[in-house]
């Protein structure tokens, strides 16, 4: 499964480099991270992480493959 994750604002290098998994570039003032997850546990792992590191996601999508 492929998603796209926007988050509030934009990513330092360092809070990006917290998601290897996913790529990221910054669109209207917002970062957005994209990449396969593979699975449920791996796509609350990442909600987990983005609390965890103070970011506010602002959209959440799953994406054609």
């Amino acid at each position: 499964m492929r998603y796209e994750i926007r988050v509030e604002g934009q990513m330092s290098r360092t809070l990006t480099n917290a998601f290897p998994e996913l790529e990221s570039c910054i669109v209207a003032g917002q970062t957005l991270l994209f990449g396969q997850v593979t699975d449920e546990a791996h796509l609350y792992g990442l909600l987990a992480r983005f609390q965890s590191l103070g970011l506010h996601v602002v959209e959440m999508r799953r994406t054609a493959p």
